[in-house]
């Protein structure tokens, strides 16, 4: 299946401040994982009075390099793209020792309510702890000294992730919507497909020259790479139709096939994946679920 041209050449130089912009720093944690690449990335947006873009971890090496960076800056605010454990829980901590008020879409939740008896797989990942001082809207702007950052609604990833917009560069802060490295992780419930989808095509009508993503390197070209990923979002439907068409009824029959050339203990998550899709596909009513749309469901051309 064709798809984006992921580029994995990215060198996190932990514990320190890297300059890549004019405007912007990054620190990368250290916490690397397969679903983390290299490690978070926080970033810094300014000189003498900073924004502070998702914390991260609570680290408290990676707490202790943030703050270092900033030094005797100001720091203006606080801003999370979502609340996921590899990039929030930080922020208490930084604003415990700066002062900045912490911003955010909101609190943690799933994208739909919990059906009866259903438990969310990721629910660990979660920030449920995390707490904010002023929420933030699609649109709103929250400007500092020689900046701005643009709230951009991009929900799929999970429920409130927001990207930001920084017109004095052209760029985008793009959270975990859009990474270089790999494809965003979209799980149910925590998670939603068609909201995914459709925050795509909202990035894809905006002209932004550069994104710096959550995790790895930036993504350069991102009209082209997002046209790629959609392409490819489609070919998982496409290819979860087929299977449903040539009668699997279950997931792990689907993930069998359609993840075939992925390690096996990948398939938990492609699992996720596939039932994401279903959710949408049984939504509009070009598949059939027994039941309630859920991991174990069996599903039939509609």
């Amino acid at each position: 299946m064709a798809g984006p041209r992921f580029d994995k050449d990215f060198d996190p130089r932990y514990g320190e401040a890297v300059r890549v912009s004019p405007l912007i720093r990054r620190i990368t944690a250290r916490n690397p994982g397969p679903f983390t690449f290299t490690g978070t990335n926080s970033w810094l947006v300014g000189e003498r009075a900073l924004a502070v873009i998702d914390p991260g971890p609570d680290d408290p090496d990676h707490i202790a390099c943030l703050l270092a960076a900033i030094g005797r800056a100001d720091v203006a605010a606080i801003v999370i793209t979502h609340t996921h454990r590899d990039h929030s829980p930080a922020a208490a901590v930084i604003a415990a020792a700066t002062g900045a008020p912490i911003l955010a879409e909101g609190p943690h939740r799933p994208s739909r309510p919990l059906a009866l008896g259903e438990t969310n797989p990721l629910d660990a990942s979660g920030d449920h702890a995390f707490r904010f001082d002023r929420r933030v809207a699609d649109g709103d702007r929250i400007e500092g000294d020689g900046w701005t950052l643009e709230a951009i609604a991009t929900p799929g990833h999970c429920a409130n992730h927001l990207a930001f917009a920084l017109p004095e560069e052209d760029a985008v802060f793009s959270g975990d919507h859009v990474m270089a490295w790999s494809t965003s992780i979209v799980a149910p419930p925590d998670g939603a497909m068609s909201d995914y989808m459709a925050s795509l095509e909202r990035m894809m009508a905006r002209t932004d020259g550069l994104y710096w993503p959550g995790h790895g390197g930036p993504v350069r070209e991102p009209g082209t790479f997002l046209a790629d990923l959609k392409a490819h979002r489609l070919g998982r439907e496409k290819a979860v139709l087929d299977r449903v068409a040539a009668g699997d009824a279950t997931i792990p029959d689907m993930v069998r096939v359609i993840y075939a050339a992925v390690d096996p203990h990948l398939h938990g998550a492609a699992g996720l994946s596939v039932l994401a899709h279903l959710e949408d596909l049984v939504a509009r009513g070009l598949i059939a679920c027994d039941g309630p749309v859920a991991i174990d469901g069996r599903y039939r051309p509609a």
